[in-house]
C-alpha cells in the first residue's frame, strides 16, 4: 500500500510538472523543452541530461532498473512523444527523432500506447494536441 501510495504521488507531482513545462514549450519556449526533459528526468530518478541522452533500449534498461518502469511508463511515453511532436515543429529534427524512439521504445517494451495520453493527462493533451 505504501509503495502504491508513493507511486501515485510522485505521478501526481509529475502530472503537474511536465503540464507546467509543456505549455511553455508548446508556446515555443526553451525552457520549456528543457523543463520537459527535467521532469521525465526525475519522475525516472536519473539525472535528465544523462537519462534523456540514452539510445532508446538503455533508456528503456534503465528504467527496468529502476524497477518502476511499469508504473510511470505510460507518463514517460507521452511525455517523449509529445516532446518529440514540439521539437519537429520548433524545427529540430535530431532532437525529435531521438524523443520518438525513445517513446517507441518505452511503448513496446511496456505495453504502451504513444497515441493515447494516460487518464491523468488527458485534459492537457486536447488542450496542446487536440
Amino acid at each position: 500500500m505504501l509503495q502504491r501510495d508513493y507511486v501515485l504521488e510522485i505521478i501526481g507531482q509529475f502530472v503537474e510538472g511536465v503540464s507546467w513545462a509543456l505549455r511553455r514549450a508548446a508556446a515555443g519556449e526553451k525552457d520549456g523543452f528543457v523543463a520537459t526533459e527535467q521532469e521525465i528526468g526525475e519522475l525516472l530518478e536519473l539525472d535528465h541530461a544523462t537519462a534523456l541522452s540514452l539510445a532508446p533500449d538503455s533508456l528503456v534498461t534503465m528504467m527496468v532498473l529502476s524497477g518502476m518502469g511499469d508504473s510511470v511508463a505510460a507518463c514517460v511515453c507521452y511525455a517523449l512523444e509529445r516532446l518529440a511532436r514540439l521539437y519537429e515543429a520548433a524545427g529540430d529534427e535530431d532532437a525529435a527523432g531521438l524523443r520518438r524512439l525513445q517513446a517507441r521504445a518505452v511503448a513496446e517494451s511496456f505495453g504502451c500506447d504513444p497515441s493515447a495520453p494516460p487518464a491523468e493527462l488527458a485534459a492537457l493533451d486536447a488542450e496542446l494536441f487536440g
